[in-house]
């Protein structure tokens, strides 16, 4: 059933709406530029902790390349949940559904971008990094968005992945391999996602559950889905700790990284004890203030800046 389903998506008829005419800002819209504003982020992060130097102009063809090459994913991303974005509150809105840009001038232009961000990283920079972003594309495309996403609930706990993989891009444009010191900060992202948007899936649940998307609250109820969070927030206390042990960052992260995880622990304790769409907003908003500051404090305490 779910192969015919995923058939009948390539299969469908790539329409588009007459008279509706695209600009600049609706192909901006579909890189889901919020989104890439953290992949770069952390991208830069790992960058600029690795050990070792690059030349200034290479580092910004790296971060340019991480950012088009996570954009180009989430354009392929729109185009292959155009029918989903159309039914759901927070996504009707996209350019596909609204008939702005047509579903194949979407898939070219994102295919595209894919194909130029790795071969432009790879010439550039090196090719660890850019079979690294390579993985990373194919990855969020094929594993989470067609296979995982419409077929499980852990969907966004393998799935997430995908958007660990920024910083280990970064660290390898400047040392062109793969350590344990990256291994350490995709594992603090790959932990980070599935709390991170289960807060978002249970303030969005009805939009999920319209769109016959399995995301955990809408199979396993609120309870449990608070419960994953607690357990994964707790998880995340030693994960963002381990920077330290790597020699990654010093104690001040450190203290910092301590003291912020605890805080998102006692968040989802709370959200547990008094379930409220409200706190679930309130995590979710937190759980991005969370990891910008993590990496924050890490490039800080590694170059000696004073935090604060």
């Amino acid at each position: 059933m779910a192969g015919d389903m995923t058939a009948a998506k390539f299969a469908e008829p790539l329409t588009h709406s007459q008279g509706k005419v695209s600009d600049v800002g609706d192909f901006f819209a579909l890189l889901k530029p919020r989104v890439m504003s953290l992949v770069v982020f952390s991208g830069l992060a790992g960058l600029l902790l690795a050990p070792g130097n690059i030349h200034p102009l290479l580092a910004m063809v790296a971060i340019l390349c991480i950012a088009v090459g996570s954009g180009a994913a989430g354009c392929i991303n729109m185009w292959y949940e155009r029918d989903i974005d159309a039914i759901m509150e927070r996504t009707k809105n996209r350019p596909i559904p609204t008939g702005k840009i047509a579903p194949s001038d979407a898939l070219s232009f994102g295919v595209c971008l894919a194909i130029a961000s790795v071969v432009t990283l790879g010439i550039a920079v090196n090719w660890v990094a850019a079979s690294l972003l390579a993985v990373a594309i194919l990855f969020y495309v094929f594993v989470y968005t067609i296979w995982l996403k419409p077929r499980t609930p852990q969907n966004i706990v393998i799935g997430g992945a995908a958007g660990a993989f920024p910083p280990m891009i970064g660290w390898a444009a400047v040392t062109g391999d793969i350590s344990l010191s990256s291994i350490a900060l995709f594992m603090l992202i790959f932990f980070w996602t599935p709390p991170h948007f289960w807060a978002l899936a249970l303030y969005k649940n009805d939009d999920y559950r319209r769109a016959n998307i399995p995301m955990l609250p809408v199979v396993a109820g609120g309870d449990e889905t608070r419960k994953q969070m607690i357990i994964y927030s707790l998880f995340l206390l030693p994960i963002s700790l381990a920077p330290v042990y790597f020699g990654v960052a010093g104690m001040v992260y450190g203290v910092v990284a301590a003291v912020l995880s605890g805080v998102f622990i006692m968040a989802n304790i709370g959200l547990y004890r008094r379930p409220s769409d409200a706190m679930a907003r309130r995590i979710f908003t937190y759980s991005i203030f969370y990891l910008f500051a993590l990496f924050t404090a890490m490039i800080a305490d590694s170059h000696h800046f004073i935090i604060l």
